[in-house]
Formats: structure tokens, sequence, C-alpha cells
């Protein structure tokens, strides 16, 4: 450990410290790594930056370097936002660039769900910071636009005096340019924040109207964004094949083979999860996923350029990548879609997360673009056995610290003084002190009465609730372990919960054991197995408008595709290994919310008798389901074994790591259900 730091001693004593100890860095250039470094979210470790100056780092150069750090983050700007001055600037902007009107998306050029700071061009400009939306701004006018999540939310932080407020599918982007410029209109677009299909979109609708879709040659943000953050630089590090499974050069073989097979000479990864799964490694550049921002191509014959700013790849990373990755930095990646696409080769991209910049650039250079999903993204979906057992002991500890927190929470809340941020706090706390815990995996959505009825709840200070006796409180949480993803929803009654209470969370119970329980043959999706979740709510005329299940990583992000169980259709077939949530819910706005989360993974199923190849779910998540929430006389004679079963293996699993009132609380949690 280092000392506390004593305070900086300037940048004169700096120099000489990197002199003694031998780091060949100006104080510059160390100035701006911590810039970066302050650009990327807190680490576990606050010390784990200081490797990329050096390691073994003499104790008074640490400390200085820490110093460093902190003086810079005392300086970053705290004053609020003139979002009519910013704004009017980006007008100003916009006139010198020769458009009418211009696109800032809530997006970076990755299409991540975590976007970094410097990135957060729609907060800068609009005060909004939901994870979809978008703002048009023309000459005269400006509007906001984004989905029922945020309907209440962009109210609360984009000023009505600025901004219309528009829905995002009911109120179409085009319809409203067409009406806010006139024939003839240019209207400008980032093209490294949107993707092909977006621009190709919009681009049909805007022609309608006379009005011509532009990329524009520089972002008027970017260009009047004073004090925007640079990149993130957390350290990028390898991944343990104890952890992986596989080694990189295995998965660049599995990749390259496939490529091979479907005539494709190269594949343009833009996807950061993708890129840290194919490599095995991972970073910090954003809140809750463990990515190290990057691009990358890989051929046919398995070599991959990684394009990454060196400056964040901690000692022994190009070693562990070996001699067919070749590191290049982030400047180069252009001219290296350029050298793909001479020959007319075959380059694949993904039209779904694959910014317009890149197929642009690709097609300009004559490559054949075959428009397919990221090749990493199946193999990535299907865990190893390695993977499934790191992911297995995740959530024996994601249990624990369930558990305890739930225990906590039996003697806290019904005295009326616990709120929503309180219980949230808390449960990190227990989390933190895991082994293996690196982060959450999204940020916790604790909600108390009509709050967990808004499905995508962010608790902030100013909608902070109390839990309230006779109200229930749905908090859905995860946590990044080294070895495993996890995503947990649990609704509590505080107190005597209603019958109306009792008879919907039954129902959605009944749902979530249908899929449990589901056999399903190979070939079968995720969209076929969505109406068992959904039909003990339908027979009641209820239903939710969420999906049902999404994918998870492995120590990777918490919301992965290609698999999903959702309404809405989809063609990918679930394999063994594959990891989703099981989540269905009911929502009775402004009253409360119920949600039941496990997380499962396909693994075949041998069915006595099968003519076919037969599958079924592995449930991963060990944490009771609230027994008063439930009303036995609504459910089957095998739901009821079901939910005692489960119980039993949960009160199996954890009951040799807990003791005092966390084993006592777990006891009588997972008591069987009254018959």
């Amino acid at each position: 450990m280092t000392d506390t730091p004593r305070g900086y001693r300037g940048d004169g004593h700096l120099a000489d410290l990197l002199a003694q100890a031998g780091v060949a860095r100006t104080v510059d250039e160390v100035r701006a790594l911590v810039a970066g470094v302050l650009a990327a979210p807190p680490a576990v470790d606050p010390e784990a930056w200081l490797v990329l100056v050096g390691e073994g780092l003499p104790a008074e150069l640490a400390a200085q370097l820490q110093a460093l750090r902190a003086d810079l983050a005392d300086r970053r700007p705290a004053a609020g936002p003139d979002h009519a001055g910013r704004l009017a600037a980006v007008r100003g902007a916009m006139a010198r660039l020769g458009l009418d009107g211009f696109v800032v998306p809530r997006a970076d050029e990755h299409q991540g769900e975590y976007v970094p700071p410097r990135a957060q061009r729609l907060a800068w400009l609009t005060g909004f910071t939901g994870s979809a939306g978008l703002a048009v701004v023309t000459t005269d006018r400006a509007a906001m636009f984004v989905d029922g999540r945020y309907t209440l939310q962009v109210r609360h932080e984009v000023p009505e005096t600025l901004y219309a407020y528009k829905h995002l599918v009911d109120d179409p982007l085009a319809d409203w340019v067409a009406e806010a410029l006139p024939a003839g209109g240019r209207l400008g677009y980032d093209p490294w924040l949107h993707t092909v299909g977006w621009v190709e979109k919009t681009r049909a609708g805007l022609e309608r109207a006379g009005i011509e879709l532009v990329a524009a040659s520089a972002n008027p943000v970017d260009t009047v964004w004073r004090g925007q953050p640079p990149a993130p630089l957390a350290p990028v590090t390898a991944h343990d094949l104890a952890f992986a499974g596989a080694t990189a050069a295995d998965k660049r073989a599995q990749v390259a083979a496939k490529l091979e097979r479907d005539g494709v000479g190269a594949a343009v990864l833009t996807q950061p999860d993708s890129i840290a799964w194919l490599l095995n490694l991972r970073g910090g550049d954003v809140a809750c996923t463990p990515l190290p921002l990057s691009f990358a191509t890989i051929r046919d014959d398995g070599a991959v350029d990684l394009f990454i700013d060196r400056r964040k790849l901690a000692p022994g990373v190009e070693a562990h990548l070996g001699n067919q990755v070749a590191v290049r930095a982030p400047e180069e990646f252009g001219a290296a879609l350029d050298e793909l696409g001479r020959g007319g080769r075959k380059v694949l991209a993904d039209p779904a997360t694959t910014a317009a910049w890149i197929t642009d650039r690709l097609a300009a250079a004559g490559a054949r673009v075959a428009r397919d999903a990221d090749p990493c993204a199946l193999p990535k979906a299907c865990k190893n056995a390695v993977e499934l057992d790191g992911t297995r002991r995740a959530h024996r500890r994601d249990g624990v610290a369930m558990v305890r927190f739930l225990t906590w929470l039996s003697g806290a809340a019904p005295t009326g003084a616990v709120s929503e941020l309180e219980a949230a706090e808390r449960l990190l706390a227990f989390r933190q002190e895991g082994e293996r815990f690196r982060d959450v995996s999204f940020e916790t959505i604790s909600g108390a009465g009509p709050n967990g009825a808004i499905v995508h709840y962010r608790v902030s200070p100013e909608t902070n609730r109390r839990l309230e006796t006779g109200s229930l409180y749905l908090i859905d949480s995860g946590a990044q372990y080294l070895d495993g993803t996890t995503d947990v929803t649990r609704t509590v009654a505080i107190g005597t919960p209603t019958e109306e209470m009792r008879e919907r969370f039954t129902l959605v119970l009944k749902g979530h054991i249908a899929v449990s329980t589901a056999r399903f043959p190979r070939g079968t999706t995720g969209s076929q197995l969505d109406a068992l979740a959904r039909l003990p709510l339908w027979q009641a005329g209820l239903d939710y408008d969420h999906g049902t299940g999404h994918g998870v990583g492995s120590y990777l992000s918490v919301h992965e595709g290609p698999q999903r169980i959702s309404k809405v259709p989809n063609t990918v077939a679930l394999l063994p290994g594959m990891i989703l949530s099981n989540e269905p819910g009911y929502y009775k706005t402004g009253g409360y919310g119920i949600r039941i989360e496990n997380l499962i993974v396909v693994q075949p199923d041998e069915v006595p008798g099968a003519e076919r190849p037969m599958l079924g779910f592995e449930v991963l998540t060990l944490v009771p389901i609230d027994r008063a929430l439930i009303a036995p006389g609504l459910m089957s004679a095998a739901e009821l074994d079901w939910v005692d079963a489960y119980h039993a293996r949960v009160r199996g699993a954890l009951s040799p790591l807990l003791d005092g009132p966390a084993a006592a609380w777990l006891a009588a949690a997972t008591e069987p259900l009254a018959r």
C-alpha cells in the first residue's frame, strides 16, 4: 500500500522522482495519463492504475502520483450547466458546418450500453441522463426523443423552455424534422455515432420531405464542448485462463475457421465485449462492465489487429496477446480498413452495432461488405465448462451477500427508517465483502412502493422513498466477479401484503416456474418460450411490457446477445451454455412492482423416450423467494414442489457459508410451503 497522499509537491518534484525511478515519461505525459484515468470509473483497487506508470514504483513516487490524481480531480468544474448557452453554441457550430440541423444521440463509437464521460454528449447538451434517447437541434427549434421508460425523467432533467418532448416510437424523428426544416434542408449526423441501418432508415424517411441527411465532417458538440473529458484510460489486463477456460489462440482459430467457411476474408469487431472475450482481456473504461474500449479486425487466418491506446496496457499484456495479435494505435484504424478493402475483399461488419463511418470507409476502399452478425457473439454466448463452474461459484457468493442483505432488511425495514438509497448501499457493502468482487453489473434498481412499478427506475436523492409497512419493495441488482456475472431481482413484502399483491406475485411466480422447468427441442428460440412466462398473467387479463430474459456474459456484459426470451421475434436458437435471465413481472402504476429474476443456463436434458435431442434450464441464482407473497392455493402440486426443492437447494448451498442471524433467517425463509 502507498501512503495516504500528502499533497502534490509540484511538477519539478514529480519529474525528479520519475527520473530517479527510471520511468521514461515526462510530467506532461503523466498528467495526460492521469486525466484519462480520471475519465474512467473508479476501480475497486484505487492503486491499480499506478501500473500504467510502472511496476514496483517507489513509495514516494506512488504517493505523489496519487496526490496529482487527487489534485486534478479537485480542479474539475462543479458549476451547474448552462443549457441555453450550450444549445446556442452548438447552433453556431452547425452554421459553420453548413448544417440546418444536427442529431445528438446517446451513443459512443461502439454503440455500447454504457458510454464514457467523453461520449456523454446528449447529457452535456440537454441534461438527460437516461440510457436511450436522442436530441435534434435546428436553427430555431430543438426536440428531445425518449421511449416510454423516460417520459417522466426527461421532464425532470431537460428544460421544457428549450426542448419539445417527443416519443421515440410514437413521434418518428423524420416526421418532426420534416416539419422543422424546409425542403432542401441539411440534417447532419456524426457517422461514428450511428449504425448504417439507422442512417439508411432515416435517410429514406427524410428524402420524402426533400431533406438531405449529411454525414458531418465534425461533431458540432465536440467543437464547442470546453473541458470535454479525454478518452478513458483504465488498466487493461489479461483474463486468467482459470476463469476464461479457453486460450485466446483457440478462440481466434474458432472464429477464423467460421470466416473461412463463409468465404469471408476478415471481420471488423466494434463491440468491446467481443474483443475482450476473443483476446482474454478485461479493462475498466466504462461503468459496470469490465471493458477496454477498442476496435479490432480478425482475418481468416486468425491474425488480429487490435486498435487500442497502448498507454492503458498493463505490463505483460502484449506478451499475453502473442505474435498473431498486432497492437496498433487507434489513429491507424482508418488506414487498416482501407487495406482490408483493397482487391474487393469480402469483409464482415455487424449492421446492428457497427458505426456507419466504418461501413462507409470499407465500401469506399472497395470492400464487399458482408452484413452479418458479429462472429464472436455466438461462441461468446455459449459458455464453456470452466466459465459455467465459475459463474456457479460467483452465484454462491452473490447468494450469501443477498441473504445477508435480506436478513438486515427483515429487521430494519419494518421500522420505516430504511430508504431506497440506504438499501442499495447496504447491499453493495455486503457484495464488496465477497471474494473476487469487482463492480456492480448495472445500476441497482431499488424501488419502494410506486417506484417499484417503474421498470427501469433509478433512485436519486430527489426520488428516494422510504420502505413503508404494507408495501412491496423491488430490488434488481447484480455484480461483476472475476469468475462470473450475476443479476437477480427479488420482490419483498414490507409487513403484511394485500391479497391482491399475493395473487399477482403468485401469477408471476407461476410464469417464472414454467420457464425454469421448460423442456424444448434443439432449434427452439427464446421467442417461442416467452408465452410460458406470460400465460398465468394473460389468463387474469394482465401482462408486462418488457422482455422475459436477456443473455448474460461471463465477467462481461450483463446484457448480452444474441439470445433472449421475448415477444420480439428472434431467430437465434437456444444452445447449451447460454446464460439467460428469467424475469417475468407485473407493475401496477402508482402502486407497486413485482419481478422475480433468476439466471438460468441452457443444458442438455435427458428425456426418456425422446425422439429428438432436448434441452432445459439449470437455475444458477441462489436467493430465497419471499414466501409471504406466495398464495399456495393458486399453485399446482408440481409448482409447490418446485419452490420447496429450489429453497432446499438454496439452503443446502448457502447454509455452510453463513452463521448467526443470517443462517437463522435463511432457515426460516426456505421452510417448505404450507399445503
